[in-house]
C-alpha cells in the first residue's frame, strides 16, 4: 500500500500540511463549500492509521493541525506528530475512505461536492455510472496513455449509513480494477491517488472532465461549424 512509502520520504506533521493544503486549494475552486466534502491520507500500512479531516470543519480554513487521527477501524487515535486533532470527530464517510482504501490501494482519498460532479451523478444513477471518453485530459490518470480511453466512475446511492454500506462499496472497487474514481448520487466525486500528489492529479482531472461533460450536455460546448 502507498501510505508507508509517503511516511517514509516525509514527516508525518508535513502530509498533514500538505493534505489541509489541498482541502483549502479544493475549497478556493468551489469544490468544497462550507463543511462540505472530507479528505484523507494514510500514514502508515501496518498497522493501518491516517489522517482524516473532522466533520463539520470549514474547509476554507482547515489547517494540519486540525486533522484527526484514527485506525484501520475508523477510531481516533491519539494526535499523529504535528497535529492536535483540535478538530474534533472524524468524518461520517471514514468507512468509505478506508473502503477504498483497502479496495485500490490508495494513499490519499477525496471527496469533493462540485456543482457538476453533484449534477452529473444524479444523471449517471440510472446507467449506475457515467462514462467519460474521447478526452487528451484522460491522459492525467495514472495509467492511461491515450485520449481513446473510456473511463467509467460508477455511481453509488447516498446513504446515511456508510459503516453498512462501505463493504459493498469495496467489493464493486475490487470488481472494477483500474477505475480512478467514482459519484455519490446527488453528492459528488470520490478519487484517490497513491500519494497526495497523485490524488491532487486525479481530483483535478476529473473535476475538469466532469465539467466538461455537464457544459457539453447543458448545450455550452463546442458549437459545429456551419455546412
Amino acid at each position: 500500500m502507498a501510505g508507508s512509502e509517503g511516511l517514509a520520504a516525509s514527516s508525518t506533521s508535513e502530509i498533514a500540511d500538505r493534505l489541509a493544503a489541498l482541502v483549502r486549494a479544493a475549497h478556493a475552486r468551489g469544490w468544497t463549500l462550507g463543511t462540505s466534502g472530507n479528505f484523507s491520507a494514510v500514514l502508515e500500512s501496518e498497522p493501518l492509521r491516517l489522517l482524516i479531516t473532522p466533520s463539520g470543519a470549514d474547509k476554507g480554513e482547515v489547517q494540519g493541525p486540525d486533522l484527526v487521527t484514527i485506525d484501520g477501524e475508523g477510531r481516533p487515535m491519539a494526535p499523529a506528530e504535528g497535529t492536535t486533532g483540535r478538530g474534533g470527530r472524524p468524518s461520517a464517510e471514514t468507512p468509505l475512505h478506508l473502503a477504498i482504501v483497502r479496495a485500490c490501494g490508495a494513499g490519499a482519498v477525496s471527496h469533493t461536492h462540485s456543482v457538476w460532479s453533484t449534477m452529473l451523478s444524479d444523471a449517471g444513477a440510472p446507467a449506475g455510472g457515467l462514462a467519460i471518453e474521447g478526452y487528451e485530459m484522460l491522459k492525467g490518470l495514472s495509467g492511461i496513455t491515450t485520449h481513446e480511453h473510456r473511463e467509467w466512475l460508477p455511481v453509488i446511492e447516498n446513504t446515511q449509513d456508510w459503516v453498512a454500506e462501505a463493504p459493498r462499496v469495496e467489493s464493486r472497487l475490487r470488481e472494477s480494477p483500474g477505475v480512478h474514481g467514482l459519484l455519490i448520487r446527488r453528492h459528488g466525486l470520490y478519487t484517490w491517488g497513491r500519494d497526495l500528489g497523485e490524488l491532487k492529479r486525479h481530483l483535478e482531472i476529473l473535476e475538469f472532465l466532469l465539467e466538461v461533460v455537464g457544459r457539453t450536455r447543458a448545450g455550452d460546448g463546442p458549437v459545429a461549424a456551419p455546412p
